[in-house]
């Protein structure tokens, strides 16, 4: 007995359904899975401390430290650096905020990160919004951040020769994670014994705390 196409086409179609439902998203460029998860810590706060031992940084050493996500938007993230310090207006440093951007799409996608630094006064340092530009695709977790040619002048004209061949990394987990972490590095291309990094728990936010100086 000859079986009608309509019928053999009734009982395949639930085994093709079904296989096409196991068929997972097609992943996601590493810019896009990065940005996604910056996103999703925006308008937290982690507790965070020095993780390196440099004896440049002992002024550092065993403060501290609140990694906010003190401003989203689908084109940039403002992260604000808070130090304890008791010198400082209110016992913490505040002058520092991290401003990373993105343009293009996809695996066209590329990052900017700057430092902006106030004084107390909201009023910029001499010394402001420096970073550079990633120049590959990264990954999920880790992007680079070469020094930008805006930031060898600034950096030459302040007298700050040690800084032109910075290289930044910021790292950073899903808010879903177990193990979510957050990590701010710099490195030195022309000095392999330089590393300074900060780490912050992203497992367990804190209370939010004021806003960055200028901001």
């Amino acid at each position: 007995m000859q079986i009608p196409l309509s019928a053999i086409a009734a009982l395949a179609l639930p085994s093709l359904l079904a296989a096409c439902a196991s068929v997972p998203d097609a992943p996601a460029s590493p810019q896009e899975a990065y940005w996604s998860a910056l996103s999703s810590h925006c308008g937290k706060a982690y507790a965070g401390s020095l993780a390196t031992q440099d004896a440049r940084d002992a002024d550092w050493a065993g403060k501290p430290m609140i990694a906010h996500w003190a401003d989203c938007s689908d084109e940039r993230i403002a992260i604000a650096f808070h130090v304890a310090d008791e010198d400082a207006h209110g016992g913490w440093n505040r002058s520092r905020t991290w401003i990373l951007t993105r343009t293009g799409s996809g695996a066209n996608t590329r990052f900017t990160l700057k430092h902006d630094h106030r004084h107390a006064d909201g009023e910029a340092d001499a010394v402001t919004f420096y970073g550079g530009a990633t120049d590959a695709a990264g990954s999920a977790g880790a992007q680079d951040f070469p020094v930008d040619a805006e930031s060898i002048a600034l950096f030459t004209r302040e007298g700050l020769d040690v800084s032109l061949t910075n290289v930044w990394r910021v790292e950073v987990d899903p808010a879903s994670a177990s193990d979510a972490a957050f990590a701010y590095q710099l490195t030195r291309a022309n000095d392999p014994t330089r590393l300074f990094r900060v780490e912050f728990d992203a497992r367990d936010p804190v209370s939010p705390p004021p806003p960055a100086w200028g901001w």
